[in-house]
């Protein structure tokens, strides 16, 4: 096999049990998002628009949908006889086989892929967030640093550092400390689940910690402290665009009503998503609906509505994903709807997920101004109903 520069890896065979409902059957980065799009699609599509050949996807957790839904990687151009998209899920070996035990162990289990094209270095991405970068200017910025890894870091609200890996930096952001969600955060600056490493150097590290007992094989817990305490150079990348860790329903909801925002990001310092840029589309494994159909009575505002739908009421500040049916009288606000959901007449739903397939009956009330509500897929509501 010829030599690669670069391999990418994306994690994604995480539970995500923060979202509860959304992925009691589906692992994180399959969980609809944006109407048209799943989650695992920016990374991707961010590989495909970085000319990045060799994409290998490491999945775990409720698998089916994720493998049907990227197949042999048409969308992305990755559907290679000399490369391409692979699925990456765990295997029996001549020692025999076990889970994924963390997010280093994924990528040490998957050392014979990567070494298979023997790149210089290697790309390891999260498969479970919400943005667009160019993983090439990312590698230029490494190369340059003359790093041993780079981690890509955005600055974050100071009551949410907890949640996240934390770097403290040089002035030429060097990272001198790295904190795996601190209980007191000393910065905002905040990893995002993004790495290039030198591969050769990263292989040998992951097979250490592959034989401490003590180590939880995490990049962000184990790898990279181990890293810094051993002097290796490690360099923050700053990330200036838009970045959503939809890790919670709170924050998978905001950031589909971040779409929503009419300021575009030319506008408004690059700070939101667009998804209308076509100098950086996201690619998805479309499905074959007609095209949506709206009544004369329809009234809709400020949404995003795809194939396949069927709009008969009033739909206000939502997404609607395919193949969606709002009827007479319906009122629909600040709301997700995921695929084949049917909303009967003169039901009003409100500040609420409802996921796929779903069918709300006719005059029922879902959700309120309190919080949001979710209704889990193929559930059947009758009433009022909220969990918010």
């Amino acid at each position: 096999m010829a030599k690669k520069d670069v391999v990418a890896l994306i994690l994604a065979g995480g539970q995500g049990s923060r979202l509860k409902s959304l992925t009691k059957n589906n692992a994180k980065p399959a969980v609809e998002f944006g109407g048209k799009y799943r989650i695992i699609d920016f990374a991707l599509s961010n590989c495909c628009n970085s000319s990045i050949e060799i994409v290998g996807i490491l999945t775990q957790y409720q698998p089916f949908i994720l493998h049907s839904h990227i197949g042999i990687g048409v969308p992305w151009d990755l559907d290679r006889a000399n490369g391409g998209v692979s699925i990456l899920p765990p295997y029996v070996k001549d020692a025999g086989g076990n889970w994924y035990n963390g997010t280093a162990d994924a990528v040490f289990q998957n050392a014979y892929f990567v070494d298979f094209y023997s790149p210089d270095y290697l790309i390891v991405l999260s498969g479970d967030h919400i943005y667009k970068m160019d993983y090439r200017e990312m590698l230029k910025y490494h190369i340059e640093k003359k790093a041993d890894a780079t981690i890509a870091v955005t600055q974050v609200p100071i009551g949410e550092a907890n949640r996240f890996g934390i770097l403290n930096t040089s002035d030429d952001y060097k990272v001198y400390e790295f904190e795996e969600k601190p209980k007191n955060p000393k910065s905002n600056l905040a990893s995002m689940g993004i790495y290039i490493f030198n591969w050769h150097k990263l292989k040998h590290i992951l097979s250490e910690d592959s034989k401490n007992s003590k180590s939880t094989h995490d990049f962000g817990k184990d790898i990279i402290p181990n890293m810094l305490n051993r002097g290796f150079k490690l360099y923050a990348y700053p990330f200036e665009g838009y970045w959503r860790d939809v890790g919670t329903i709170e924050s998978y909801w905001e950031a589909n009503m971040d779409l929503l925002k009419e300021d575009l990001p030319s506008i408004n310092n690059h700070k939101e998503l667009d998804l209308f840029d076509e100098n950086w589309k996201i690619y998805t494994s479309s499905l074959a609906y007609p095209p949506q159909y709206i009544g004369e009575d329809a009234v809709i505002k400020n949404s995003m509505i795809v194939e396949g739908c069927v709009i008969l009421g009033s739909v206000t500040r939502s997404v609607l994903s395919y193949g969606v049916y709002i009827g007479k009288g319906c009122e629909i606000k600040n709301s997700v709807i995921m695929s084949g959901a049917i909303i009967e007449d003169d039901a009003r739903v409100t500040n609420s997920i409802i996921c796929s397939k779903v069918k709300i009956k006719k005059g029922s009330v879902i959700g309120n101004s309190d919080g949001l509500s979710v209704v889990p897929e193929n559930k059947t509501i009758e009433g009022v109903y909220s969990n918010g």
